[in-house]
C-alpha cells in the first residue's frame, strides 16, 4: 500500500481478516531493521484475532521496503555490518518526521474501509517502540493502547526523551523489556515515571531475553519471550479495542 505524507508515499503492509467485517485498527512500527518476513509474519498473527494491522516502511524518504541488504538470518556476527546500514536512516529520523508521519498513518489507517470506528492501538517493537508512545501522546484521543517491546530508550536527558509526554497518554501502555537493556532500577524509574503520570501500565522484564527477543530472523530471538509478547498484547488489545 501507498501512504500519503507530507514528505511523499510511505510503502506500507496490511493486513486484515478475509472478511466483509469492520476491525479494529493496529498501527504497527518496525523495529531497526525493517519492514521484512518476520514482521509480515507477525501482522499476518495479529489479523487472524481479528484486526486491522498497517505496517508502514518509516524510512520509505531513504527507498521502498526492503530498505537494507540484510542476511537471511542475522547473527550476532552479522549486526555490526547490518547496524552500518541502519544507524544513518535510524539518526535522520528525527522527533518532527515521526510526528509528521504519524497523523499521515493515523488518517491512512482509519480511512481504510475494513477499519471499524473508533480508537485504534498502536504497537512498536525496539526504535518503533519509541515511535508508538509519541504517536500515542500525540493523539490521546485516537488511541486506546500502546505496546512496546525490547523498547529503545524512553527515558533520557534528550530534551525530548519520550518519558516528558506521559502526561500526554491516555492509552493503556504495556512495556515489555529486555532484560539486558534495563537494570531493575531503571525499569524501576520507568514504571514510577508512568504512575506519576497518572497512566494505566504494566512494565514488565522479560526474563533471560536480550534486545530484539521477539525477532525470529536474529540471533536474539527467544520463542518464550515471544509467546509472553503475545500474552500481553493480545488482552490489552481486547480489552481497550475488542475484537473483530
Amino acid at each position: 500500500m501507498q501512504i500519503p505524507t507530507p514528505d511523499g508515499r510511505a510503502d506500507a503492509l496490511a493486513a486484515h481478516p478475509d472478511s466483509d467485517d469492520r476491525h479494529p485498527g493496529v498501527l504497527l512500527y518496525m523495529d531497526a531493521f525493517g519492514v521484512r518476513p518476520v514482521l509480515e509474519e507477525m501482522a499476518r498473527r495479529l489479523a487472524g484475532h481479528g484486526y486491522y494491522v498497517l505496517v508502514p516502511n518509516v524510512f520509505y524518504r531513504q527507498r521502498p521496503a526492503p530498505v537494507f541488504d540484510l542476511p537471511e538470518h542475522i547473527t550476532k556476527e552479522a549486526r555490526p555490518a547490518v547496524f552500518a546500514q541502519v544507524m544513518p536512516l535510524i539518526e535522520a529520523h528525527t522527533t518532527e518526521r515521526v510526528l509528521r508521519d504519524a497523523d499521515a498513518y493515523l488518517d491512512f489507517l482509519t480511512e481504510q474501509p475494513e477499519v471499524a470506528a473508533g480508537p485504534v492501538a498502536v504497537v512498536g517493537y525496539c526504535m518503533g517502540a519509541k515511535a508508538a508512545v509519541r504517536t500515542a501522546a500525540a493523539h490521546p484521543g485516537r488511541v486506546a493502547a500502546v505496546a512496546g517491546f525490547h523498547p529503545s530508550p524512553l527515558m533520557t536527558d534528550a530534551p525530548d526523551s519520550p518519558h516528558h509526554l506521559f502526561s500526554e497518554l491516555t492509552a493503556r501502555v504495556h512495556l515489555g523489556i529486555a532484560e539486558s537493556d534495563m537494570t531493575p532500577e531503571a525499569v524501576g524509574a520507568l514504571d514510577k515515571a508512568l504512575e506519576a503520570a497518572g497512566v494505566e501500565h504494566t512494565c514488565e522484564i522479560y526474563p533471560g531475553t536480550v534486545h530484539g527477543f521477539t525477532m525470529a530472523d536474529t540471533d536474539a530471538f527467544d520463542a518464550a519471550a515471544l509467546q509472553r509478547h503475545w500474552d500481553r498484547l493480545l488482552p490489552l488489545l481486547e480489552s481497550t479495542l475488542g475484537t473483530g
